[in-house]
C-alpha cells in the first residue's frame, strides 16, 4: 500500500523508488507550562510514516502517544522542530491554514465520541453537513460508507442500541466521510472484547488496503500492533526509543520498553519462575536458542545424534508474523561432555544462545 516516488540517479540514469513520506517529525519537541515548571511531552522525536502503510505507535500511560496524535492534527502547535503533515509543514502556520489539513485527517476514539442524540446516519453525516454538503449528496455519501463498514441496515437506530463494535464501525464511517487521506486510530480497541476488536482491526485493513488511507494506530497494546501493523515506534518518556518493521521489532526487540511489550504477547522464552522450574526437572545441560528463518537451529538438532547427543525441547514456541517466522526454543541435551559442547559450539554460529546455569 506504500505510495513510490521516483528520483533520479545521475551515474546510471536510473530512477530508483522510494517511499513517500506523508507525516515527518524532525527533531520535534512540545513542553506544557505547569505550577513547578515546564513539562516535556514529547521529547526531540524523529518520526517519518509513508504513505499507504499502517503505522503502530506504542507505549505506557504517560509515553507522550495522546500528546502526539494532537501534534499530528494540529490540535496542539509543536514548541520546536518540524513537522510536515500531507504535504503541508505545520510547524508555524497560522490557524486558518490549518483547517484544510485536519479535513485531509480522520480520528476514531476509545470511547466512539458518538452523539447520543442522532441516528447512526445523522453521525455519519455531521462532518459532511458542517463542510456544507447538500442534502442529496450527503444522504448517498452516507449510504456508502454505512454499506462500506456493513451498518447501512442500522442507519435509523441511536448509539445506544449499538453494541460497542457497533458503536466503533459508526465511528470509522464518521471518520471516513470527508474521505481523508490519514486515519488516526486512538486506542481504537481499548474498550472492545476481543472478538469484536478482531472484527474492526479486520474493517481497518480493509479501509487501508481498499481505500488507501493511510491508518496510524496508537495504542498500548501490543497485540493490536501485531495483527495490523507494517511498521511500529515504541514510546518511552516522549522518545522513539525503537521502531522499525513488526518482525524486526518483534523478533529481536533491542530496549527494554519494546522488549516489555513483546513478552506481553510472546510467551516463548522462560521467565525466573520457569527456568527453576525447569532446572530442578532436568539434569542435562539446557540452552535457549533464537529461531528465525534460515538459521539452522533444526538442522544442528537435527545431526545431534551424530556426536552421541540427545535433545529435547522442553520450552518455547514459534510464531508467524508478515510472512516469516522467530521464536525461541529452551533445550535439554544430553550426553558425552564433549558432543554436547560441539552442539553448543554449532548452534551458536547460526544464532544467539544463552545456556541456563544452574
Amino acid at each position: 500500500m506504500t505510495a513510490i516516488t521516483e528520483t533520479s540517479d545521475a551515474t546510471t540514469g536510473i530512477r530508483p523508488a522510494r517511499p513517500t513520506a506523508i507525516i515527518e517529525f524532525h527533531d520535534v519537541s512540545k513542553t506544557f507550562p505547569t505550577p513547578n515548571g515546564l513539562v516535556t511531552a514529547v521529547d526531540r522525536l524523529d518520526l517519518r510514516i509513508e504513505q499507504g502503510e499502517i503505522f503502530g505507535i506504542i507505549g505506557y500511560s504517560g509515553a507522550g502517544k495522546s500528546t502526539l496524535v494532537r501534534l499530528i492534527n494540529g490540535l496542539e502547535r509543536i514548541t520546536s522542530g518540524r513537522a510536515i503533515v500531507d504535504g503541508v509543514d505545520i510547524s508555524t502556520i497560522p490557524e486558518a491554514k490549518l483547517r484544510p489539513v485536519r479535513a485531509r485527517i480522520g480520528m476514531i476514539f476509545q470511547q466512539f465520541n458518538l452523539f447520543g442524540s442522532r441516528t447512526v446516519a445523522g453521525n455519519v453525516a455531521y462532518p459532511l453537513k458542517v463542510a456544507g454538503w447538500p442534502r442529496e449528496r450527503r444522504d448517498a455519501r452516507v449510504a456508502e460508507l454505512l454499506s462500506f463498514v456493513g451498518l447501512l441496515e442500522r442507519a435509523h437506530s441511536y448509539p445506544d442500541q449499538l453494541s460497542g463494535g457497533q458503536k466503533q464501525r459508526v465511528g470509522i464511517a464518521r471518520a471516513l466521510a470527508n474521505s481523508p487521506s490519514i486515519l488516526l486510530a486512538d486506542e481504537s480497541t481499548s474498550s472492545l472484547d476481543p472478538e469484536t476488536t478482531q472484527d474492526v482491526l479486520a474493517l481497518l485493513r480493509q479501509v487501508n488496503r481498499e481505500l488507501g488511507v493511510t491508518i496510524v494506530v496508537i495504542t498500548h497494546e501490543m497485540d493490536v500492533v501485531r495483527q495490523i501493523a507494517d511498521r511500529v515506534a515504541v514510546l518511552d518518556s516522549g522518545r522513539v526509543v525503537e521502531q522499525g518493521t513488526v518482525f524486526e521489532v518483534f523478533s529481536a526487540p533491542k530496549t527494554t520498553t519494546a522488549h516489555n511489550f513483546v513478552s506481553t504477547v510472546l510467551h516463548d522464552v522462560p521467565g525466573a519462575g520457569d527456568l527453576v522450574r525447569l532446572r530442578g526437572e532436568h539434569t542435562g545441560r539446557i540452552v535457549t536458542a533464537a529461531v528465525a528463518d534460515g538459521n539452522r537451529v533444526g538442522s544442528v538438532l537435527s545431526d545431534a545424534g551424530t556426536h552421541g547427543v540427545r535433545f529435547e525441547i522442553i520450552f518455547g514456541g514459534i510464531s508467524s508474523l508478515q510472512g516469516r517466522s522467530f521464536g525461541s526454543l529452551t533445550i535439554e541435551l544430553t550426553g558425552p561432555d564433549a558432543g554436547v559442547d560441539t552442539v553448543i559450539a554449532a548452534l551458536r554460529a547460526h544464532t544467539a544462545i544463552e545456556e541456563v546455569v544452574a
